[in-house]
């Protein structure tokens, strides 16, 4: 959790009342803050006492003293949650993105914050707030970075465009933010190559074909070169008065998450507060037009008997509405009295499901005042999975029989994965973009390749060697919201002076029989609930030697194949470097579910 150091005067100004170390420790506890330190005691001379606050990893809103304190005033019924308006100006101003930016960093918002005052204070909170978005949401600049600007010193009337030039491009020389020489985008490149603090950042964008330039007016001055620094020629101070704020990035969606968080955070410094001036950006290449930032709160529906069952409270839905309104989670009924239409502000980007508006319903209300209640009527009562059970039970089965269990990582390499099993990649596999070795370049579709891995590096053992897993494999599925899927299989490999084909098939009749699965002699005449093998013709095995599993899971139920068994091929086995016999069983056990 980010820990955040704010002016204590400052912070009992903004919320109207100054606390003790304790009555403000247990405040923090009530909103689901911590008060990690408080520095009074330790300060020197003129320094200023701070309070160390650790708050959620996913609360942007508060990684500075304004949205601390814009919480806190809501949550201790101050102060409405405050709403963020955008100006209507006499012509609105564009941002053009240009299609090459999609070579580097695709996606640009801005916004204008106007007639804003700042003080030394304020004005390191506000570049303190971009520091901590950057290392936090924005995961070190790689996938937004923020560009800051006194509106002042830009072309006032535009145009104002988000462009990609060559590295050595002269015409695109500028002043660096605190520097005095013009360079270029490679020549800024070489500049802070050893910058301790800018140079851990170069490599997001140093090898790309193009560098993003942020530039306005009919020459194209630059403004900033995202995500490395800005131009020393729009630098903002305490005495800027209109900031121009533009973010981009690779990923749309955090983009404008940054872009909400700063703008709420400082509007309510501007001569009318909580108003923030919008501009146009123009992607007609990708279709991604629109007008940022995008203010209007999003609205979930959370069920109140849900919300009830959860807390163990007997609540009405005014009640509910109450509780969220100190979450700055505006609520309403519907026409259903179960279900609530929930406005969740653009700052509240944590909230994700209606679990998270029962977690802010329960801190309106007081962990500490919860009742007790019995674990039959408890929420928190927990059982495993069904899959897991049926792992367990397959899992605990095999071990007394005799074979020990292994966990190789679910990572390994292409050739491991297809062709060292003399198999095909017909695409199924999920393949990492940026893998660091080759040994890992794929997630497994087959337990194979961890077992017989685990088997060479142990192969000096006493035969024979008989180990198995329990794992999750992934395939590919674009169908799917995540584009895979897991599925959980049994593997098991005999390796020894014989083949053991009659062990590996003995194991799968005993897993069955737990399973309370019947053996079919006759498939083709028999549509009852059971499982059968048939001659398998996978290169993995030995020509002749290999069989699949097909089980029927209910009377007259279509049957499928849910693995394969047998002896395996001498090249499979070579290629994993052991030198004894061995077999091998493979099946997906979820269908036991």
């Amino acid at each position: 959790m980010p820990t955040i150091s704010v002016d204590k005067e400052d912070l009992y100004k903004a919320i109207g009342k100054t606390y003790t170390t304790e009555e403000f420790d247990e405040l923090c506890f009530e909103f689901g803050i911590e008060l990690d330190e408080d520095t009074t005691n330790d300060c020197v001379g003129d320094e200023r006492p701070q309070l160390k606050i650790e708050i959620p990893a996913n609360r942007y809103d508060m990684l500075c003293i304004e949205g601390i304190a814009q919480a806190l005033n809501v949550f201790l019924g101050r102060a409405e949650v405050p709403e963020i308006k955008l100006t209507k100006p006499s012509k609105m101003l564009e941002l053009t993105i240009h299609p090459e930016t999609a070579e580097v960093r695709p996606y640009a918002a801005a916004a204008i914050l106007r007639n804003v005052t700042l003080d030394q204070r304020k004005y390191e909170s506000f570049i303190s707030l971009q520091e901590k978005l950057h290392s936090n949401i924005c995961r070190g600049r790689q996938l937004v970075a923020i560009g800051t600007h006194d509106f002042d010193k830009m072309v006032q009337d535009g145009p104002y465009a988000y462009k990609a030039f060559k590295p050595n491009d002269p015409k695109m020389s500028f002043v660096p933010l605190n520097q005095t020489k013009e360079l270029t985008g490679e020549g800024v490149m070489e500049f802070y190559e050893k910058d301790k603090n800018l140079g851990k950042f170069l490599y997001i964008i140093k090898d790309a074909p193009v560098y993003p330039y942020i530039v306005m007016g009919d020459d194209n001055t630059v403004c900033s070169l995202p995500p490395i620094i800005n131009s020393d020629k729009t630098k903002v101070s305490p005495d800027t008065k209109n900031i121009f704020i533009e973010v981009t990035g690779t990923d749309k969606t955090r983009l404008e998450i940054v872009l909400s968080q700063i703008v709420a955070a400082f509007s309510e410094y501007c001569a009318e507060p909580f108003t923030v001036e919008p501009l146009k950006v123009v992607s007609e290449h990708n279709g991604e037009t629109r007008i940022t930032p995008e203010m209007t709160p999003r609205v979930m529906q959370a069920e109140i008997p849900y919300i009830k069952s959860c807390l163990g409270l007997d609540l009405s839905a005014d009640d509910i509405i109450k509780l969220l309104a100190k979450m700055s989670l505006q609520a309403s009924k519907t026409s259903n009295p179960d279900v609530l239409d929930v406005a969740i502000p653009p700052t509240r980007s944590d909230i994700l499901h209606q679990c998270d508006i029962m977690e802010d319903a329960a801190i309106g209300y007081g962990f500490n005042s919860l009742p007790k209640t019995l674990p039959m009527k408890s929420a928190t009562v927990g059982k495993p999975q069904l899959i897991n059970k049926v792992s367990d039970i397959v899992r605990r089965e095999v071990a007394m029989s005799g074979w020990a269990e292994v966990m190789p990582l679910t990572l390994c390499s292409h050739d491991e994965n297809f062709a060292f099993l003399n198999r095909k990649d017909e695409g199924q596999a999920v393949h990492l973009a940026n893998p660091k070795t080759q040994e890992y370049q794929v997630i497994r579709t087959s337990l194979l390749p961890g077992i017989l891995k685990t088997i060479r590096e142990n192969k000096k053992h006493s035969l024979p060697i008989k180990v198995f897993e329990t794992g999750d494999v992934v395939f590919k599925d674009e169908s799917l919201e995540r584009k895979s899927y897991n599925q959980r299989n049994f593997g098991a490999v005999y390796s020894g002076k014989t083949s053991g084909f009659e062990t590996v098939h003995g194991l799968l009749g005993r897993l069955m029989q737990m399973l309370r699965v019947s053996w079919i002699e006759n498939p083709k005449e028999s549509t009852s609930r059971g499982y059968w093998i048939e001659e398998s013709h996978s290169e993995t095995f030995f020509p002749g030697r290999g069989a699949t599993i097909h089980l029927r899971t209910k009377d007259g139920a279509e049957a499928k194949v849910i693995g394969e068994m047998g002896i395996l091929h001498p090249n499979v086995l070579a290629k994993f470097e052991i030198p004894y016999a061995s077999s091998s069983i493979e099946f997906n056990i979820e269908p036991f579910m």
